[in-house]
């Protein structure tokens, strides 16, 4: 079992947070212990009664959005796990079977690996690139997610591949809905440079691009925030992504097996934690194909009501800017 995990982890590996009900769950591993969690009835006590110091409301800057019904309660989400060559033919009929499993299965949400259509290398990124906006055979990639996504009707974070827009490589994630169009694209914010002597140096801004802007979209099961890999370590992403009324987070993801560990042990073990707490509970079961589904019964924590807006607030810059 052991050994499952290790392999699990090495994979080229999914995230996906339910930030709606505020819960991170993250691929890589089969199973998920969760700490023990106060009855709800005492929860919803410690949520009537607020200190009206603490002015929770002027704890974001703007104000969150008023989070809106998501329009499923219930589905299924499918982590596709993938091992990738370097036939990028193969690869790409190879993420086509996985999805098509999946929505077999029953999967509303289908998530792709970070970087599935070829080896995560600086020397292979330009080379597995693709002209996402031109399409047809200039992305082949891209071209396979939006007709499987409108020929099984689900709704797919494809998670990533590389993008060539000018002169310029992204890490890019394309999100499409059951109808096969391109909902939203996220292109990598925070780049992978790390440099552990002796173990491992990998530096992604030698040939990537850092994205500019973060990403939410609106698509049949809610609304989605969007980040990759290295995304996930920056909280505020994630905090930004809350206010911005999102009911789940999607973090496509691949890690190696010297800085995988450190952030996959650490986080899984967080991962029953919410976060972000509203007035809805959303059961959704999630599969890692090829293992047990996971079921995860959701529950409360007043941090609504407990932010201390007197103390510290979160400014998203993009809304402050446009309006």
């Amino acid at each position: 079992m052991r050994a499952a995990a290790a392999a699990a982890a090495a994979a080229t590996s999914t995230a996906a947070a339910l930030l709606a009900p505020g819960l991170k769950l993250c691929a890589g591993r089969a199973r998920v212990s969760c700490p023990s969690r106060l009855p709800l009835c005492r929860v919803a006590v410690m949520a009537s009664a607020p200190n009206s110091s603490f002015r929770p409301e002027e704890a974001r800057s703007p104000p969150a959005l008023e989070l809106l019904t998501p329009p499923l309660s219930k589905f299924k989400v499918a982590l596709c796990q993938l091992s990738v060559t370097a036939d990028k033919s193969r690869n790409i009929a190879h993420a086509r079977a996985a999805i098509e499993k999946a929505a077999s299965d029953g999967a509303k949400l289908v998530l792709l690996p970070e970087i599935w259509n070829g080896p995560y290398s600086n020397d292979s990124f330009p080379e597995y690139a693709e002209d996402i906006e031109a399409g047809g055979d200039a992305a082949p990639s891209f071209s396979m997610m939006s007709e499987v996504a409108c020929s099984l009707q689900i709704t797919l974070v494809g998670g990533s591949i590389a993008e060539r827009s000018g002169n310029n490589l992204y890490n890019t994630c394309c999100v499409f809905g059951s109808d096969g169009q391109l909902k939203g694209k996220h292109r990598k914010i925070h780049l992978f440079d790390i440099d552990i002597p002796g173990k491992i140096t990998f530096k992604e801004s030698k040939t990537l691009t850092a994205g500019q802007s973060p990403t939410v979209v609106d698509t049949d099961v809610g609304r989605i925030g969007i980040g990759i890999c290295y995304d996930i370590r920056f909280q505020e992403l994630a905090m930004l992504y809350a206010a911005r009324g999102a009911h789940l987070l999607c973090y496509p993801g691949a890690f190696n097996m010297t800085t995988g560990p450190l952030h996959w042990e650490l986080l899984q073990r967080a991962s029953c934690l919410l976060q972000h707490a509203v007035q809805l509970e959303i059961p959704v079961q999630v599969m890692l194909l090829g293992d047990t589904p996971l079921l995860l019964d959701l529950q409360f924590l007043p941090l609504q009501h407990q932010r201390r807006g007197d103390l510290y607030q979160l400014v998203d810059v993009q809304r402050l800017g446009s309006q």
